[in-house]
């Protein structure tokens, strides 16, 4: 049990209602290409200082290449497991494209306290930024799908 507690001769486990855990800080880090791999470093370095000047240790940094508008990003899910004291992350859109309203709401209910270091003031400029996002990603995966065909096309000729 990642609490104390103790186990009764019945089999019951009680636990401490006081119990709590320090489950560590963690640092999230994203960039959506390999391309970008070099703003992923600095993303890092960033929140790592940011933790230095609040004097949190830092139990664990992950960093992350995939779409904010993935939703099986193993990382990610590794962390929402079992989630950490504190989530350190540079922008909200780091941690997820959409839906990052019900992340900050659940996060707490489990003890974890989000950190979003950069919050966006302008809501035009993110409502801007979220549909480059989807117009960028619905082009990706129409080209990747026109690319994959004429590739599957020229193989069934090269197989004749």
């Amino acid at each position: 049990m990642p609490v104390p507690c103790i186990k009764t001769v019945s089999g019951t486990i009680l636990v401490e209602a006081s119990a709590s855990v320090e489950r560590g800080t963690y640092i999230y880090c994203r960039v959506s290409s390999y391309s970008k791999k070099a703003d992923l470093d600095r993303q890092m370095q960033r929140c790592l200082d940011y933790c230095a000047a609040h004097g949190w240790l830092v139990d664990r940094a992950v960093k992350e290449i995939a779409s904010g508008m993935n939703d099986q990003r193993r990382k990610l899910d590794s962390i929402l497991q079992k989630p950490p004291s504190r989530l350190i992350v540079e922008h909200k859109d780091r941690l997820t494209r959409f839906g990052f309203a019900y992340l900050e709401t659940m996060l707490p209910q489990v003890g974890c306290d989000l950190i979003v270091i950069n919050r966006t003031d302008s809501v035009q400029d993110d409502l801007m930024a979220d549909l480059v996002a989807v117009v960028t990603s619905f082009w990706c995966r129409l080209y990747g799908k026109r690319r994959g065909s004429a590739k599957a096309k020229r193989l069934a000729k090269d197989l004749e």
